[in-house]
């Protein structure tokens, strides 16, 4: 089973931005967090992330035609902004888990609103990089 994770804009910059609400941890420490506890639940996960709305797109497009099994999704800032990624993960087939590493109902009020979290199979949010590895496991029970 393959679950491609795809992390929304600004969050290559893990570890020195705001470490404070996003912790300490870089993208690339998260995404071997995420590898690691894919191969022990015997899953194959590819890591993708960009600051670009299209290619977010391009990829929950292609997700199926690639074998993915799951999709999870940080769109970060795009969480609140994106119809038109609201509008892919409709589109497709593929089941999608929406995480955020803060608990995004406890902080701005313009950040408490997701588009996306609605047309996803679930989220989870709040428990920063274990949010990803929550999401793993939930696919290895649902999937």
């Amino acid at each position: 089973m393959k679950i491609l994770t795809i992390h929304g804009p600004n969050l290559n910059l893990l570890g020195q931005r705001e470490p404070e609400i996003y912790g300490s941890k870089s993208l690339d420490m998260i995404n071997l967090e995420i590898n690691r506890r894919g191969e022990a639940l015997e899953l194959i996960t590819t890591c993708h992330q960009s600051n670009h709305e299209g290619e977010i797109i391009d990829w929950l497009h292609n997700a199926e035609s690639e074998g993915f099994s799951g999709i999870i999704i940080n769109p970060a800032a795009f969480t609140h902004t994106s119809l038109a990624i609201r509008d892919a993960i409709v589109a497709i087939e593929v089941p999608v888990i929406e995480v955020h590493l803060s608990n995004i109902s406890a902080r701005d009020e313009f950040r408490q609103k997701s588009l996306t979290a609605a047309v996803c199979r679930g989220s989870i949010c709040g428990f920063g990089p274990a949010s990803y590895l929550a999401a793993l496991e939930t696919f290895k029970i649902l999937l």
